[in-house]
């Protein structure tokens, strides 16, 4: 026995969701829709920011480097020095190529290219679904999750 059954609570059906305004949430925390947009590179801290959100991103970023050459891939690793010319990313490149080290130092450019595979992708959701196909009246109910590209 799982969910309701076994006397778990939490995920209320779909009309009775709980009250997005009285949960808690914290001012300036509203996630940033990244895909699609480019970083601003001016200075060390605004590179080590879109960095650290790059890292997050769960899409391909493309890096341009100082010598102009492009590499566009999934970051995958980071190594935090005590400044950036002693920080690297380890990112596996989109041609399936050998994985690359690129220097902080390196970097001038950072765009968020590919599509965040995990935007839209919450709890919330999946329990939409499952009480949608338990009110049409489904039985033994399994929800498998979206077929990546």
């Amino acid at each position: 026995m799982s969910g309701r059954e076994s006397g778990r609570v939490g995920s209320n059906p779909p009309g009775q969701e709980a009250d997005r305004d009285t949960l808690e949430v914290v001012s300036g925390c509203e996630p940033k829709k990244l895909e699609g947009s480019v970083a601003e590179l001016r200075t060390a801290e605004e590179l080590h920011r879109a960095l650290d959100q790059a890292f997050d991103y769960r899409g391909d970023i493309l890096i341009t480097r100082q010598d102009g050459s492009r590499i566009e891939g999934y970051i995958f690793d980071r190594r935090l020095g005590k400044s950036s010319s002693d920080s690297y990313l380890r990112l596996l490149p989109k041609d399936g190529g050998p994985r690359v080290s690129i220097g902080y130092d390196e970097i001038t450019g950072l765009a968020f290219t590919g599509r965040d595979m995990a935007a839209g992708k919450s709890w919330e959701t999946w329990v939409t679904h499952y009480w949608e196909k338990k009110a049409a009246g489904e039985k033994n109910i399994s929800l498998t999750p979206e077929k990546l590209e």
